[in-house]
């Protein structure tokens, strides 16, 4: 593979372990740096790690990275990103979808990290469960079942904000 290949497909994997990073939590400038660090590792170590698991392995750095970054700070900054608003839409409906996101975020808060970030991989960024497992180091069978309880854990929970 040539140089210029390589460099576009590392810029694109790139591209999409920042937006993961910002989804978990992280502002957009501690997402630039932990996928400067990733990147400078990920050449340090190119030669020790199998091609085939080369992109799992980038967002297992990037993911430790930033859990690590969020111990250090003993504090999680969001980032609120506002979703694009059409020219048709009346007020009362972008209101209505920003309640319903913070809504969502607050659910998704709530729950373990793990349920977190594999819902976030599956129904965000469209993950396959082979891609959920080779990235996260478990079993497909375990991302199943994981999954199952994080949905149902997510349901209870969103439910449980009208029961009030």
């Amino acid at each position: 593979m040539n140089n210029e290949r390589m460099l576009q497909l590392m810029q694109n994997k790139m591209k999409h372990i920042q937006q993961y990073l910002i989804r978990l939590g992280a502002s957009r400038a501690d997402a630039e740096d932990i996928i400067q660090d990733t990147v400078y590792k990920g050449l340090l170590y190119l030669d020790s790690i199998v091609p085939e698991n080369f992109s799992a392995w980038l967002y297992r750095v990037a993911i430790n990275q930033y859990y690590d970054m969020l111990r250090k700070r003993k504090r999680i900054e969001w980032l609120d990103q506002e979703p694009t608003v059409e020219g048709s839409e009346i007020p009362e409906q972008i209101l209505l979808r920003k309640k319903r996101r913070e809504e969502i975020e607050h659910v998704m808060d709530a729950l373990s990290p793990i349920y977190k970030q594999l819902l976030i991989l599956k129904y965000e960024l469209n993950f396959s469960y082979r891609e959920i497992s080779d990235l996260l180091g478990m079993r497909e069978e375990m991302v199943k079942t994981y999954l199952f309880r994080a949905r149902k854990q997510f349901q209870k929970k969103y439910g449980g904000l009208y029961d009030e």
